[in-house]
């Protein structure tokens, strides 16, 4: 196997670290991060770090001057509900620093004459549904249909989805000779799941929240109603789909932009399973307008049939294995019960 560079930014973030930790075990690949923060010490000298911000144009230069990209996995952003709070930097980051990037994987593809695979993670808030009746009514959402965001986050994703595809297709489509261009792939993430960090920023981290709360013993008012209901993954299958996807032959692939899902489950169903788990669990919902309204646009589930026939997208955990074998267990190691 050849050698390869890989980018990835946002690296200390939930996926990010996940990521590392699969990718630096290929001898044959040297691993380039890019975060605002340092990476856990655990993650330590598996890769050559960064500390900085991708609006910072003499960093990218510098990496661009140092390094020949092979792939380039954007994981940095600013999530929906802080974004909601701060649109003009959710702006910045979530779409300067990715055409930012672009650039630089479309001047390396010509360089290196051949494609730098560029992955980035949507997410299903590009979806908007008009109102609670439209939800009920549809059981799942294609990738063509409804991608109407009300949120900044959503639609700076929507946006990049379709530079990235500019990028990719029509870029320079002027010039004299045909051009290579990067090779960009996307997954539209549901709400993820990780039963080692304790998630901020997201919408969908009411889940996730309260099963990390109620292990520790502490009191959680959920942001959002008991019937609320969206679409689920856990990390490790995240991690897993973006891999599958960046290995898919681009002959098999039919779109550049992919649902996933694993599991669709309610914010009672996340009740439950934590007062099921850890008695005495006090979980209260306290539903805050905003962030209601947010995930009520949200589908209550995707139909990731495209990616399941294209590229052999399979989930590893079902919705038994989520919470028992991966949420639960891991959970309860890490807070010693």
């Amino acid at each position: 196997m050849p050698n390869r560079t890989v980018l990835i930014t946002g690296a200390s973030g939930e996926i990010g670290q996940a990521l590392i930790k699969s990718l630096s075990g290929n001898e044959f690949t040297t691993l380039v991060t890019v975060d605002l923060k340092e990476l856990p010490e655990e993650l330590s000298g598996k890769s050559k770090h960064f500390v900085g911000n991708l609006l910072n144009k003499d960093l990218l230069s510098g990496l661009e001057e140092e390094y020949n990209f092979n792939m380039i996995y954007h994981l940095a952003a600013v999530l929906s509900t802080t974004a909601e709070h701060d649109p003009l930097l959710a702006h910045q980051v979530n779409t300067c620093s990715t055409i930012d990037l672009l650039e630089i994987a479309a001047r390396q593809s010509r360089e290196q004459s051949q494609p730098v695979k560029f992955l980035f993670p949507s997410s299903i808030a590009v979806y908007g549904l008009p109102d609670l009746k439209t939800k009920n009514r549809i059981t799942t959402i294609k990738e063509s249909e409804w991608t109407n965001p009300t949120t900044m986050y959503g639609c700076s994703k929507l946006y990049c989805e379709k530079v990235g595809n500019y990028y990719s297709e029509y870029y320079h489509q002027l010039a004299d000779t045909e051009p290579v261009r990067l090779d960009f792939r996307a997954l539209r993430f549901p709400g993820i799941i990780s039963a080692f960090t304790i998630p901020s920023g997201g919408t969908s981290d009411f889940g996730p929240e309260m099963i990390h709360y109620a292990a520790q013993g502490k009191p959680y008012d959920c942001f959002v109603r008991e019937d609320v209901r969206i679409p689920f993954m856990v990390m490790p299958d995240a991690v897993r789909s973006l891999e599958l996807l960046a290995e898919a032959p681009m002959e098999n692939l039919q779109t550049r932009i992919y649902n996933v899902t694993s599991f669709s489950f309610s914010a009672q169903d996340f009740k439950d399973l934590a007062q099921n788990s850890f008695p005495g669990s006090e979980i209260y919902f306290k539903p805050d307008p905003k962030r209601q309204a947010i995930v009520d646009s949200w589908p209550a589930d995707v139909d990731d049939s495209a990616a399941r026939n294209d590229w052999n997208w399979q989930p590893e955990y079902n919705l038994q294995d989520a919470c028992q074998e991966y949420l639960l267990k891991n959970i309860s190691n890490l807070y010693n019960l």
